[in-house]
């Protein structure tokens, strides 16, 4: 059986790679920053808590004592891409879209057909795994078509991780962070607020505040994964999905969209807003941010409509 556990060892083996040459390069602040994270994604599951919470700490030292550098490494020439791309022009992204369609038409065939009951893939992890399968298959497709140097997917790789730096497991720490506010009951003392400002009995309002909170926690945090947790033990499974019997499947995946409104306006989604920006060398550093705003807003109002029509009059 294929488990989760592939996909941390796959990760784990790309960080690896990319450790190994930064200190091919010089490069000891990258390398010991890349290795750690290795050692967490190959090894993690098999560390004590103390020895996964050190290696936490080791990262962030890296980082914060400015240990992780920009690389430029060299692949192909910028001839060698312009003949590439006027050769293939848009077909450049057919490998790309592997990925997506060997995830969706992945999940269906194995879901709807007999191949599901074959216990080939850990269960409800499916999707994820034939994810990773994707892109694998997509490396192999690229490399037969573009034929690269061998070594430049992986030299494309650092230097891409390398340009986002510490960012790049920004979502990683926050999601863990969203994990331990709700071991330590964040959400049981924002649902306590709650239940004593909202009247009883007023869904909509709690719809509203739900989704609300799931924006503002996920500006704060910085990832709604973070958010998630908190406000569903606060809000979403003990009042809108246990006291007003809300579809709980419409209260989890809209009121995620909502928090990915809270991403678009938040600099504490630096990998997403800020990264940007510094690429871009743009002297706005919250230029992306500033362009999202009034996409956000509107798409926010819609999963309101959407969670109240859609978990309380429709599909409940």
């Amino acid at each position: 059986m294929i488990t989760y556990e592939w996909l941390y060892v796959l990760a784990g083996i790309f960080f690896a790679i990319w450790a190994l040459l930064s200190l091919r390069d010089g490069r000891k602040g990258n390398a010991a920053f890349w290795a750690l994270l290795a050692g967490s994604f190959l090894f993690g599951s098999h560390f004590s808590d103390l020895v996964n919470g050190l290696l936490v700490l080791a990262m962030v030292g890296i980082a914060g004592l400015g240990g992780l550098k920009r690389s430029d490494p060299p692949t192909t020439s910028n001839e060698e891409r312009a003949t590439s791309s006027t050769r293939l022009g848009n077909r450049l992204f057919l490998p790309a879209l592997i990925v997506p369609l060997t995830a969706v038409a992945g999940t269906l065939l194995y879901n709807y057909t007999p191949l599901g009951e074959t216990g080939l893939f850990e269960e409800r992890r499916e999707t994820l795994l034939l994810f990773g399968i994707g892109v694998l298959v997509a490396l192999v497709v690229a490399m037969l078509r573009l034929k690269p140097p061998v070594l430049a997917p992986a030299e494309e790789g650092r230097r891409l991780l390398d340009s986002i730096g510490w960012a790049a497991i920004l979502p990683q720490m926050l999601a863990a962070l969203g994990a331990v506010f709700a071991l330590a009951g964040v959400g049981d003392i924002i649902g306590g607020v709650a239940g004593s400002v909202i009247p009883e009995g007023s869904v909509f309002l709690t719809v509203l505040v739900y989704a609300l909170g799931m924006a503002l926690f996920t500006m704060i945090m910085g990832n709604a994964f973070a958010a998630f947790p908190v406000m569903a033990a606060a809000i979403g499974i003990p009042l809108l999905v246990q006291q007003y019997g809300g579809n709980p499947a419409v209260i989890g995946a809209v009121g995620m969209l909502a928090g990915f409104c809270g991403t678009l306006m938040t600099p504490m989604a630096a990998n997403f807003n800020i990264v940007p920006a510094a690429l871009l060398e743009l002297k706005d550093q919250n230029a992306v941010i500033r362009q999202q705003v009034g996409t956000a807003l509107p798409l926010w109002v819609c999963n309101v409509a959407i969670i109240y029509v859609g978990a309380f009059l429709l599909w409940n």
